[in-house]
Protein backbone atom coordinates (compact mmCIF):
# COMPACT_ATOMS: atom_id res chain seq x y z
CA UNK A 1 0.00 0.00 0.00
CA UNK A 2 2.98 2.57 0.91
CA UNK A 3 4.93 1.85 -2.18
CA UNK A 4 1.74 2.75 -4.36
CA UNK A 5 0.50 5.39 -1.93
CA UNK A 6 3.30 7.53 -2.00
CA UNK A 7 4.15 7.66 -6.16
CA UNK A 8 0.28 8.35 -6.32
CA UNK A 9 0.06 11.31 -3.60
CA UNK A 10 3.72 12.46 -5.32
CA UNK A 11 1.86 12.73 -8.51
CA UNK A 12 -1.49 14.36 -7.35
CA UNK A 13 1.24 17.09 -5.72
CA UNK A 14 3.01 17.72 -9.21
CA UNK A 15 -0.15 18.33 -11.00
CA UNK A 16 -2.07 20.13 -8.52
CA UNK A 17 1.42 22.77 -8.50
CA UNK A 18 0.60 22.96 -12.52
CA UNK A 19 -2.01 23.62 -12.06
CA UNK A 20 -1.88 26.61 -9.68
CA UNK A 21 0.82 27.51 -11.68
CA UNK A 22 -2.13 28.10 -14.97
CA UNK A 23 -4.04 29.80 -12.38
CA UNK A 24 -1.71 32.48 -11.69
CA UNK A 25 -0.34 32.57 -15.10
CA UNK A 26 -3.88 33.19 -16.92
CA UNK A 27 -4.82 35.57 -14.05
CA UNK A 28 -7.86 33.02 -13.27
CA UNK A 29 -9.59 33.88 -9.75
CA UNK A 30 -7.42 33.29 -6.56
CA UNK A 31 -9.90 30.75 -5.20
CA UNK A 32 -9.20 27.89 -7.43
CA UNK A 33 -5.73 27.83 -5.50
CA UNK A 34 -7.78 26.69 -2.42
CA UNK A 35 -9.45 24.41 -4.64
CA UNK A 36 -7.13 22.83 -5.75
CA UNK A 37 -4.64 22.40 -3.34
CA UNK A 38 -7.23 21.51 -0.39
CA UNK A 39 -9.35 19.39 -2.25
CA UNK A 40 -6.52 17.19 -3.74
CA UNK A 41 -7.55 15.73 -6.38
CA UNK A 42 -11.09 16.40 -7.01
CA UNK A 43 -10.54 20.15 -7.05
CA UNK A 44 -7.77 19.56 -9.38
CA UNK A 45 -10.30 17.85 -11.87
CA UNK A 46 -13.18 20.59 -11.26
CA UNK A 47 -10.38 23.17 -12.06
CA UNK A 48 -9.73 21.28 -15.35
CA UNK A 49 -13.53 20.75 -16.41
CA UNK A 50 -14.38 24.15 -15.96
CA UNK A 51 -11.25 25.79 -17.14
CA UNK A 52 -9.09 24.04 -19.01
CA UNK A 53 -10.93 22.02 -21.28
CA UNK A 54 -13.11 25.01 -22.60
CA UNK A 55 -9.81 26.77 -23.14
CA UNK A 56 -8.64 23.57 -25.22
CA UNK A 57 -11.60 23.27 -27.01
CA UNK A 58 -11.67 26.78 -28.02
CA UNK A 59 -7.83 26.71 -28.87
CA UNK A 60 -6.37 27.52 -32.37
CA UNK A 61 -5.52 23.62 -33.37
CA UNK A 62 -8.86 23.05 -32.46
CA UNK A 63 -10.35 25.66 -34.67
CA UNK A 64 -8.50 24.73 -37.42
CA UNK A 65 -9.66 21.28 -37.29
CA UNK A 66 -12.80 22.34 -37.32
CA UNK A 67 -12.60 24.79 -40.08
CA UNK A 68 -10.90 21.98 -42.18
CA UNK A 69 -13.81 19.50 -41.71
CA UNK A 70 -16.15 22.43 -42.89
CA UNK A 71 -14.35 22.56 -45.81
CA UNK A 72 -14.23 19.17 -46.80
CA UNK A 73 -18.01 18.00 -46.08
CA UNK A 74 -19.14 21.67 -47.15
CA UNK A 75 -16.88 23.46 -49.76
CA UNK A 76 -19.12 25.69 -51.18
CA UNK A 77 -20.05 27.38 -47.41
CA UNK A 78 -17.61 30.24 -47.13
CA UNK A 79 -18.82 31.64 -51.18
CA UNK A 80 -22.24 30.95 -49.95
CA UNK A 81 -21.90 33.16 -46.51
CA UNK A 82 -19.74 35.99 -48.94
CA UNK A 83 -22.22 35.89 -51.51
CA UNK A 84 -24.86 36.54 -48.90
CA UNK A 85 -22.98 39.23 -47.20
CA UNK A 86 -22.54 40.54 -50.16
CA UNK A 87 -26.24 40.97 -51.28
CA UNK A 88 -27.14 42.21 -48.19
CA UNK A 89 -24.68 45.02 -48.34
CA UNK A 90 -22.29 45.58 -51.26
CA UNK A 91 -19.39 47.32 -49.28
CA UNK A 92 -15.85 46.78 -50.72
CA UNK A 93 -14.93 44.36 -47.72
CA UNK A 94 -18.01 41.83 -48.66
CA UNK A 95 -16.72 41.83 -52.60
CA UNK A 96 -13.36 41.12 -51.25
CA UNK A 97 -14.37 38.33 -49.01
CA UNK A 98 -16.52 37.41 -52.33
CA UNK A 99 -13.56 37.20 -54.44
CA UNK A 100 -11.66 35.75 -51.72
CA UNK A 101 -14.13 33.03 -51.86
CA UNK A 102 -14.63 32.61 -55.37
CA UNK A 103 -10.84 32.45 -55.97
CA UNK A 104 -11.12 29.43 -53.11
CA UNK A 105 -12.95 27.81 -55.71
CA UNK A 106 -11.58 28.89 -58.89
CA UNK A 107 -13.91 30.98 -60.36
CA UNK A 108 -11.53 33.28 -61.56
CA UNK A 109 -13.88 35.09 -64.26
CA UNK A 110 -16.20 36.11 -61.02
CA UNK A 111 -12.88 36.49 -59.08
CA UNK A 112 -11.59 38.71 -61.86
CA UNK A 113 -15.33 40.96 -62.10
CA UNK A 114 -15.61 41.21 -58.42
CA UNK A 115 -12.16 42.97 -58.09
CA UNK A 116 -12.42 44.78 -61.19
CA UNK A 117 -16.04 46.15 -60.15
CA UNK A 118 -14.86 47.05 -56.18
CA UNK A 119 -11.89 49.31 -57.66
CA UNK A 120 -13.53 52.00 -58.47
CA UNK A 121 -13.69 55.75 -57.12
CA UNK A 122 -11.37 56.29 -53.70
CA UNK A 123 -10.65 52.62 -54.49
CA UNK A 124 -9.04 52.53 -58.26
CA UNK A 125 -5.73 52.40 -55.98
CA UNK A 126 -6.15 49.90 -53.30
CA UNK A 127 -3.04 47.54 -53.52
CA UNK A 128 -5.42 44.58 -52.39
CA UNK A 129 -7.61 45.00 -54.89
CA UNK A 130 -5.08 45.74 -57.43
CA UNK A 131 -3.13 42.33 -56.62
CA UNK A 132 -6.18 40.10 -55.86
CA UNK A 133 -6.94 41.15 -59.88
CA UNK A 134 -3.76 40.33 -61.43
CA UNK A 135 -3.31 37.13 -59.56
CA UNK A 136 -6.95 36.64 -60.83
CA UNK A 137 -5.88 37.75 -64.76
CA UNK A 138 -2.54 35.29 -64.41
CA UNK A 139 -4.73 32.41 -63.71
CA UNK A 140 -7.10 33.51 -66.90
CA UNK A 141 -4.19 33.24 -69.20
CA UNK A 142 -3.84 37.05 -69.56
CA UNK A 143 -0.54 37.89 -68.22
CA UNK A 144 -0.35 41.14 -70.19
CA UNK A 145 -3.42 42.90 -68.68
CA UNK A 146 -2.20 41.95 -64.96
CA UNK A 147 1.30 43.05 -65.76
CA UNK A 148 0.16 46.26 -66.75
CA UNK A 149 -2.18 46.40 -63.27
CA UNK A 150 0.89 45.15 -61.27
CA UNK A 151 2.81 48.13 -62.67
CA UNK A 152 0.21 50.63 -61.37
CA UNK A 153 0.10 48.71 -58.21
CA UNK A 154 4.39 49.51 -58.37
CA UNK A 155 3.17 53.07 -58.34
CA UNK A 156 1.18 53.22 -54.86
CA UNK A 157 4.27 53.25 -52.97
CA UNK A 158 5.42 50.87 -50.58
CA UNK A 159 2.30 49.28 -49.22
CA UNK A 160 2.25 48.04 -53.08
CA UNK A 161 5.89 46.55 -52.73
CA UNK A 162 4.86 42.97 -51.29
CA UNK A 163 6.63 39.79 -51.95
CA UNK A 164 3.26 38.48 -53.61
CA UNK A 165 3.50 41.60 -55.91
CA UNK A 166 6.68 40.38 -56.75
CA UNK A 167 5.61 36.76 -57.41
CA UNK A 168 2.74 38.09 -59.67
CA UNK A 169 5.49 40.11 -61.36
CA UNK A 170 7.08 37.20 -62.06
CA UNK A 171 4.28 34.96 -63.30
CA UNK A 172 3.41 37.89 -65.57
CA UNK A 173 6.79 37.92 -66.94
CA UNK A 174 6.87 34.27 -67.60
CA UNK A 175 4.10 34.46 -69.22
CA UNK A 176 5.50 36.80 -71.95
CA UNK A 177 7.87 34.86 -72.66
CA UNK A 178 10.35 37.64 -70.27
CA UNK A 179 12.28 35.00 -69.03
CA UNK A 180 15.36 36.92 -67.70
CA UNK A 181 12.83 39.08 -65.63
CA UNK A 182 10.82 36.17 -64.60
CA UNK A 183 13.82 34.60 -63.29
CA UNK A 184 14.81 37.66 -61.47
CA UNK A 185 11.62 38.11 -60.17
CA UNK A 186 11.13 34.61 -58.80
CA UNK A 187 14.49 34.55 -57.12
CA UNK A 188 13.69 37.59 -55.06
CA UNK A 189 9.99 36.24 -54.23
CA UNK A 190 11.23 32.69 -53.58
CA UNK A 191 12.60 32.80 -49.81
CA UNK A 192 10.21 36.16 -48.93
CA UNK A 193 6.49 34.53 -49.55
CA UNK A 194 5.25 32.94 -47.05
CA UNK A 195 5.01 29.32 -47.08
CA UNK A 196 5.43 26.91 -49.89
CA UNK A 197 4.30 28.90 -52.83
CA UNK A 198 7.43 31.05 -53.62
CA UNK A 199 9.78 28.44 -53.40
CA UNK A 200 7.43 26.27 -55.78
CA UNK A 201 6.74 28.30 -58.25
CA UNK A 202 10.53 29.38 -58.67
CA UNK A 203 10.84 25.23 -58.70
CA UNK A 204 7.79 25.01 -61.32
CA UNK A 205 9.93 27.68 -63.33
CA UNK A 206 12.74 26.54 -63.77
CA UNK A 207 11.91 23.07 -64.53
CA UNK A 208 10.20 24.65 -67.62
CA UNK A 209 13.07 26.66 -68.24
CA UNK A 210 15.29 23.19 -68.46
CA UNK A 211 17.11 23.87 -65.64
CA UNK A 212 16.18 20.42 -63.96
CA UNK A 213 19.13 20.50 -61.46
CA UNK A 214 17.98 23.54 -59.86
CA UNK A 215 14.75 22.40 -59.55
CA UNK A 216 15.50 19.36 -57.69
CA UNK A 217 17.49 21.28 -54.95
CA UNK A 218 14.10 23.53 -54.69
CA UNK A 219 12.05 19.97 -54.38
CA UNK A 220 14.06 18.39 -51.96
CA UNK A 221 14.36 21.89 -50.02
CA UNK A 222 10.50 21.65 -49.86
CA UNK A 223 10.35 18.01 -48.84
CA UNK A 224 12.16 18.82 -45.65
CA UNK A 225 10.17 22.10 -45.13
CA UNK A 226 7.20 19.57 -44.99
CA UNK A 227 8.42 16.86 -43.50
CA UNK A 228 9.26 19.29 -40.39
CA UNK A 229 5.91 21.35 -40.78
CA UNK A 230 2.84 21.54 -38.39
CA UNK A 231 0.31 19.09 -39.44
CA UNK A 232 -2.19 22.03 -40.80
CA UNK A 233 0.39 23.40 -42.60
CA UNK A 234 0.62 20.25 -44.74
CA UNK A 235 -2.33 20.55 -46.60
CA UNK A 236 -1.55 23.60 -48.60
CA UNK A 237 1.74 22.68 -48.91
CA UNK A 238 1.29 19.60 -50.36
CA UNK A 239 -0.40 22.05 -52.93
CA UNK A 240 2.26 23.62 -53.84
CA UNK A 241 4.62 20.96 -53.45
CA UNK A 242 2.88 19.01 -56.57
CA UNK A 243 2.56 22.35 -58.52
CA UNK A 244 6.36 22.00 -58.54
CA UNK A 245 6.42 18.54 -59.08
CA UNK A 246 4.17 17.99 -62.04
CA UNK A 247 5.74 20.92 -63.90
CA UNK A 248 9.65 18.71 -63.58
CA UNK A 249 7.25 15.68 -64.94
CA UNK A 250 6.04 17.82 -68.03
CA UNK A 251 2.64 18.51 -66.99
Amino acid sequence: MMSFGLPALGLSLLLSVLLCVHVVRTGRELYWLFIILLFQPIGGMVYAAAILAPELLRGPAIRRARQAARETLDPNRAYREAKAAAEESLTVHNQMRLAAAAAGLGRWDETEALYREAAQGVHAEDPALLLGRAGALLELDRPQEALTLLERLSQVGDKGRTPQMTLAFARAYEGLDRAAEADKAYDSAAGRVPGLEGLARRAAFLARQGRRGEAEVLLADIDQRLAKAPPHFRKEGRVWRDLAAEAMAGR
